[in-house]
């Protein structure tokens, strides 16, 4: 039942009244048995409303499903967004399209799930280009399009007429919208699609250099950790059923490896290597990595896939456990992460899969691990990433800390 999922009276309300009370309850179910924890359930249950609330508006119908994604889609493109403005924003889409699917598993609507508009004929081209040329993610580029759809929806699709004035105003405009992260995910996305156009003879060369990188202030505080006893407190609160298997085998690959969610969801059946003890990982940029496999994590795994991995097609190392079994997305390997520190009784400074991978390379330098040892293991491009866990170590640091040398006042 959907009070199962939706504490919020005002909520469930606003679901029951929409042209998808029908289905709510059943969707609310199906996207828990997908992995989704109760607070996730929710969040996309509220951005939910805001779409059917949406179609009520519009006077769009049940049987208007597709077309009002279509339309809302169009809708959230072209209209001005503010913070915490009522509404559909891009978070609906991605969980109407999720309705979709499981409408389409429950024989409801026959029709594929085509529902975003066509992308621009620049943006399918600079999809092909970074395939080809730069071997990104499809993942990623998919965060790039959106971004690239809202900039020419403001800028034109004529790279000849864009000017340094507007793009930059572009990337403070949005993330005056959304904040300093998007700001810097916007810049980075349309300076990549610059660097395209430039390449391609679409535009001058080097307008991309209108855009400086945004500030950061990452590196200005210390890596969000959890000591050695803790990390074991979490693996240790799996359950011994199934999805415990899984999960305990999940948590030593981000805990002792250092391995992101994202290489945990590419993980399949023929990556681990028995024979020499080794795990091939396919990280950032479609780079693939041996790493030792330690006895401890390969027990796990072992384990797991004798006891607690369905039997099915998928080549993915961790699926789902009900069915339909598919491999595991990034939300539910946060997911798992966020379960096993609510089990524990730990309250962690971030709830993520990541906070692992800090712990990883806090343990290791910690025991003794150059910087460059602890970068190989966790396949750092650059050696300033992994030199800002360098700070961790507050003993070695105060043993080199100098003096202030304090003028007196006036």
């Amino acid at each position: 039942m959907l009070e199962d999922h939706v504490g919020a009276a005002i909520t469930r309300r606003r679901l029951y009244s929409g042209p998808a009370a029908n289905h709510v309850d059943n969707f609310a179910e199906w996207l828990h048995n997908r992995g989704h924890n109760k607070r996730s359930v929710f969040r996309k249950l509220q951005s939910f409303a805001a779409w059917t609330d949406w179609l009520t508006k519009t006077g769009r119908s049940t049987t208007d499903f597709l077309e009002g994604l279509d339309a809302c889609t169009r809708y959230v493109l072209t209209e001005s967004q503010f913070p915490y403005q009522r509404g559909p924003k891009r978070e609906s889409l991605s969980v109407v399209r999720l309705f979709l699917c499981f409408l389409r598993e429950q024989g409801t609507i026959q029709a594929p799930v085509d529902s975003s508009i066509p992308p621009y004929p620049l943006v399918v081209e600079f999809r092909a280009w970074m395939l080809e040329h730069r071997g990104v993610t499809k993942s990623t580029l998919d965060v790039y399009q959106r971004i690239l759809d809202e900039f020419i929806a403001s800028a034109g699709s004529d790279p000849h007429r864009y000017s340094p004035q507007a793009l930059r105003g572009f990337v403070v405009e949005r993330g005056s919208r959304h904040g300093s992260s998007y700001a810097s995910l916007g810049g980075t996305a349309v300076r990549s699609f610059l660097r395209f156009l430039g390449a391609t003879g679409q535009c001058k060369p080097g307008l991309e250099f209108a855009l400086p990188a945004c500030a950061s202030r990452e590196s200005s505080s210390l890596p969000r950790f959890l000591t050695p006893d803790v990390v074991n407190r979490i693996i240790a609160s799996c359950p011994a059923d199934g999805a415990g298997t899984r999960d305990k085998a999940v948590l030593l690959l981000l805990a002792r490896l250092g391995l992101r969610a994202g290489d945990i969801v590419g993980l399949r059946l023929s990556d681990v290597d028995w024979t020499n003890a080794r795990i091939k990982v396919c990280g950032k940029g479609r780079r693939h990595d041996f790493l030792p496999l330690q006895h401890e994590v390969g027990k796990a795994i072992l384990r797991y896939l004798k006891a607690g991995r369905p039997t099915c097609k998928t080549p993915a190392l961790f699926v789902t456990i009900p069915p339909p079994f598919t491999k595991l997305s990034y939300q539910a390997v946060s997911g798992i992460v966020r379960r096993a520190l609510e089990r524990a009784n730990v309250k962690a400074p971030v709830s993520g899969a990541h906070v692992l991978r800090h712990s990883a390379a806090t343990a290791m330098l910690r025991q003794g691990a150059s910087l460059a040892s602890i970068g190989l293991v966790l396949r750092h491009r650059s050696p300033q990433t992994t030199a800002r866990y360098a700070k961790v170590d507050l003993g070695m640091l105060s043993t080199i800390a100098q003096p202030w040398l304090a003028e007196a006042s006036c």
